[in-house]
């Protein structure tokens, strides 16, 4: 097997203090495609307040997607995010985008992962993958819901998303100011943040 930093001995404290650098700046050299589609910033994770008193109930259902942090996996238009409960008790996620000149569906699954943080919610859209973060942290239920989602790297550095979401395509000035000053106030960076096009968009 190829090693990765052959020139480092780890014989010492120093040596395997070097090796540990040497192997992390290989994965960040890894890393480096996925880096260039997301928003990423160096430390670990914050840990924003969310959503109290969380009724799942009241939040099923369509919601569109109004605002995000860019996300590589997010490249289309007329976005949006369908919730519905099977009959197991898991969250059916039915995500649906405008890309290329069709319209494309990917289906995962959400789960509340401690019953005493019910706005903090695990989704996961691959069997062979972990669950990533999905924190409501502001949501009426009826119009808007704030989304943020955090993965750090060894607490080194870390990929962040956010989306504004409303019940409707389009959604007032204010209330998108709102949610983007609620985001600010938890000390999330929204500079990269961008708009989600829902112009001509057609209802399924």
């Amino acid at each position: 097997m190829m090693k990765l930093c052959p020139h480092v001995a780890a014989e010492t404290t120093a040596a395997s203090h070097r090796q540990e650098q040497c192997l992390l700046s290989t994965v960040l050299l890894l890393l480096l495609p996925l880096v260039s589609a997301q928003t990423y910033h160096w430390g670990p994770c914050p840990n924003p307040k969310v959503q109290p008193n969380f009724k799942l109930e009241q939040y099923l259902g369509r919601w569109y997607e109004i605002e995000k942090l860019p996300a590589s996996f997010e490249k289309g238009k007329c976005i949006e995010a369908n919730y519905a409960v099977r009959s197991d008790g898991t969250i059916r996620v039915l995500n649906s985008q405008f890309y290329r000149d069709k319209v494309s569906v990917i289906e995962g699954t959400a789960v509340i992962q401690d019953p005493r943080e019910p706005a903090k919610l695990g989704v996961g859209f691959s069997y062979f993958a972990p669950y990533g973060s999905y924190w409501i942290l502001t949501t009426d239920y009826t119009s808007l819901s704030v989304v943020y989602s955090c993965t750090d790297i060894f607490r080194i550095f870390r990929f962040e998303f956010a989306w504004v979401l409303g019940r409707s395509r389009f959604m007032p000035a204010e209330t998108l100011s709102y949610a983007k000053g609620l985001l600010i106030k938890e000390g999330i960076d929204i500079s990269g943040m961008k708009a989600t096009g829902q112009m001509g968009c057609k209802d399924n």
